[in-house]
């Protein structure tokens, strides 16, 4: 594999910008290189064979050598100014080359890439060394407080004071001031930052910079709403509760106004003692946060660590295809002040890696370093070729059920223009809302497939574990065994019915099918992939409380994949309806068609997927500040009106509500495809340099792009099928429909591939590398107390 994939593959996509240029690097040795052969080409003619000799005496001449390598360049160390800003190199070139100005272009910018790499290095690592010494205090006063809870505890069995502690409790005009206080620091922080060099500034970009304050404005926000200054053994401690998710933030609110109510007379200013209520629970959930932000901040040095090596050895790579091209000695000279400057000589983060680990192992995991690696640095597992075998396996007995079952349908005219309403109406949905769920699963597995083919970082970026995510053959062995099982069970009960079993004797066939996966999915046992699983169930029902959970990668991706599956939701829906009521026992299937609520229900489950991801992007405007979240929002507001007025027509079906849904469903199209080009793909970019797409690609065939949006429009426009009401000839319009949703998935399934190559080069969505832990204790200078 060339290096340049290697590298593009294994770097940090949010650091991306901060990493050796190495195509660009490439792009000037081109340059040295055309005419280098040229030149070479001519002197063959000219050189004589002793003349070649002696030149190789010469080159391997030890003192030759010597003198050789002094003439060549010199590289300057310019001490920096300030320690924040670093050492600065700049190449004098003492030889001429065959083309000078190629040569001092390429120097310059080898010269950019270092001192870059060297500026970005030491802001990271200082980043993280203030973070290790911040948890190394948080570990020190979570073991004080574990510790006076345990001899209060051996003091007597007492219920009401065994998790009471003493310790003082500032009043709220101290905790208001400190408050002000700390934002008019950050105040004063950002615009320290406004004032300094912006000489790299085009390089490394602002971003970095503006997340870090904003994060740290939002933290500080989170602080003044659920905190609780302490004074404890001298020190004054505010005890910060996260409000990332619907307990916390109901533990914390009710907290403070139980706090409020019973400390009601005592909330004077003053230095009286109090007793701090900590509990276990309390202190076992700060113990969990400290533990999550240790496994953060060492998995941010491994990061840093990879940051150095890639570089390093992206150096070493483009000097020796200087020398190779130019057939000078270069690479000695250069990789000297390579390896000498800071990002490959400091060894702070190395020692900080070593420090966490130490702590990691004793307080983490009792003192059984294997135990505590498997936290820190997890393994992959390996692939087994008895899931290959079984993939095939069931593929075999899929397609083999699949033909069975279309040959007895055809017999049977199930699906003919005159076709069975009573199976249509009950079975038919089971059958149509598995299809659209596996084949919407078997496309994730085709993503992974080119995902991994493009080395797009995609566990990264929706942050799977290595040792628990779903590979693309899990995926595979998934869908195969599982559409077996379905299109297996579906041919025996339509082989029953045209036997002639009546449908009470086999309706309750679907029923357990879908109840059967059901428990499955909910199954406890570590059997059948529990945490994917367990991990799937969670997102649906952070989606659900959107408003609620602070959002990230995974949680609005997969809301978007509901946002393609409103018939299986519909689906799901009448099929819930159909055996809750027990309509089953007396195969009445039209009675949730007649009832009110269901009527009423199939509205908000057209639009459910698009509010949930509208409250996703008012969360994220809430959380970041960004106007673009709520251009966002207002697609899915456009959506879910589309969506209404579907539905009103398909119950209506008058000439008002055909204009309305033509109108509305015409405008949310075009908002949709802009979003999709601009924003979620990156494309149609004016001033770039692949025309109408955008700078970077991973994709050599440029056309493959322009296939897709034109693939992407037409599906879009399947909602028209409520205008013209086209049909299959020969067949039940439910399959019509079933055919259509597919295409709707099947447009999903390349619209993810695009969001994720966009997100890997461009970090559209603005993850960080590391998540930013909330930690419990926040210690108060006393001076502000």
């Amino acid at each position: 594999m060339k290096f340049s994939k290697q590298f593009e593959g294994q770097l940090v996509p949010e650091w991306k910008e901060a990493f050796v240029d190495y195509k660009q690097l490439k792009k000037d040795l081109k340059k040295i290189h055309l005419l280098s052969n040229h030149n070479t080409s001519n002197e063959q003619q000219k050189n004589s064979f002793s003349h070649t000799f002696l030149q190789s005496l010469r080159k391997y001449t030890f003192l030759q050598h010597k003198q050789r390598e002094n003439r060549i360049i010199r590289v300057h160390r310019k001490l920096a100014v300030s320690a924040s800003k670093g050492d600065l190199y700049e190449t004098e070139l003492l030889e001429q080359f065959d083309d000078t100005d190629a040569a001092i272009e390429f120097f310059a910018r080898l010269d950019l890439q270092l001192n870059k790499v060297n500026k970005f290095f030491r802001m990271k690592e200082k980043e993280f060394l203030e973070k290790g010494e911040s948890l190394k205090n948080q570990m020190e006063i979570l073991m004080e407080l574990k510790t006076a809870v345990k001899q209060k505890q051996a003091k007597g069995p007492s219920s009401q004071e065994e998790d009471e502690i003493p310790g003082t409790i500032l009043c709220d005009e101290e905790s208001i001031k400190e408050s002000a206080d700390e934002e008019q620091g950050l105040e004063n922080s950002a615009d320290d930052l406004d004032n300094l060099d912006a000489e790299f500034s085009d390089s490394l970009g602002s971003d970095e910079l503006g997340k870090s304050i904003t994060m740290k404005k939002e933290e500080a926000k989170l602080r003044s709403l659920s905190g609780r200054i302490i004074n404890f053994r001298g020190k004054s401690l505010r005890i910060h509760i996260p409000l990332t998710n619907p307990t916390r933030t109901f533990s914390a609110i009710s907290y403070l106004l139980w706090d409020d109510l019973v400390n009601q007379s005592s909330k004077k200013c003053g230095t009286e003692g109090n007793k701090l209520h900590v509990s276990k629970k309390k202190l076992l959930h700060a113990e969990k946060m400290i533990k999550g932000a240790f496994v953060e901040l060492y998995k941010g040095l491994g990061y840093l660590k990879t940051y150095r090596n890639l570089n390093m050895l992206a150096f070493v790579k483009i000097l020796k295809k200087f020398d190779k091209v130019t057939s000078k000695q270069v690479l000695p000279i250069y990789l000297k002040v390579v390896e000498s400057s800071y990002f490959n000589s400091s060894d702070k983060a190395l020692k900080l890696a070593d420090e966490v680990e130490e702590l990691f192992v004793k307080h983490f995991g009792g003192d059984d370093r294997r135990k505590a690696m498997k936290y820190l640095k997890p393994t992959q597992t390996k692939e087994s070729h008895c899931v290959t075998f079984s993939i095939g396996l069931f593929t075999g007995c899929f397609l083999a059920l699949l033909v069975g079952y279309i040959i007895m349908a055809r017999i049977t005219g199930t699906y003919g223009p005159k076709s069975d309403a009573m199976y249509m109406e009950t079975v038919y949905p089971v059958l149509s809302m598995f299809s659209l769920f596996f084949l919407h699963f078997f496309l994730y597995g085709c993503n992974i497939v080119m995902w991994r083919k493009k080395r797009i970082n995609y566990s990264f970026i929706f942050e799977l574990s290595s040792t628990k995510e779903l590979k693309y053959s899990d995926v595979f062995l998934i869908c195969t065994t599982s559409m077996a099982a379905v299109i297996g069970i579906s041919f025996v009960h339509l082989s029953l019915v045209a036997k002639g079993y009546s449908y009470s004797q086999v309706q309750a066939i679907p029923g357990l099918l879908f109840l059967g996966f059901i428990l499955v999915l909910v199954c406890p046992f570590n059997i059948i992939y529990k945490s994917s699983r367990y991990r799937f169930l969670s997102v649906i029902r952070n989606i659900i409380l959107s408003p609620l959970y602070k959002v990230v990668m995974l949680d609005f991706f997969m809301a978007d994949q509901l946002c393609s599956q409103v018939p299986m939701l519909r689906d799901l829906e009448y099929m819930a309806c159909y055996y809750i009521t027990g309509s089953y026992k007396t195969q009445d299937y039209r009675y949730c068609m007649r009832t009110t609520y269901y009527r009423d229900l199939a509205y908000a489950v057209s639009f459910l997927p698009y509010y949930w991801r509208a409250m996703q992007c008012a969360r994220r405007w809430f959380d970041e500040g960004h106007k673009s979240h709520l251009v966002n929002l207002g697609k899915y507001v456009s959506a879910m009106l589309a969506a209404g007025a579907k539905v009103a027509y398909e119950k209506e079906k008058s000439t008002g509500w055909l204009c309305l849904v033509v109108v509305v469903s015409s405008g949310a199209t075009l908002y949709q495809l802009y979003w999709d080009f601009v924003k979620d793909w990156g494309l149609l970019q004016l001033n770039s340099k692949n025309p109408w797409l955008r700078d970077e690609l991973m994709l050599r065939r440029k056309s493959i792009y322009f296939f897709s949006m034109g693939l992407n429009l037409l599906l879009r426009l399947a909602w028209l099928q409520t205008v013209f009401h086209y049909n299959f000839e020969k067949v039940d319009y439910r399959v019509t429909m079933l055919f259509l949703a597919a295409l709707e998935v099947v447009r999903r399934g390349q619209w993810n591939f695009y969001r994720l190559e966009n997100e890997h080069l461009n970090n559209a969505g603005k993850y960080r590398a590391v998540k930013a832990v909330p930690l419990p204790f926040h210690e108060v200078d006393d001076e502000q107390d």
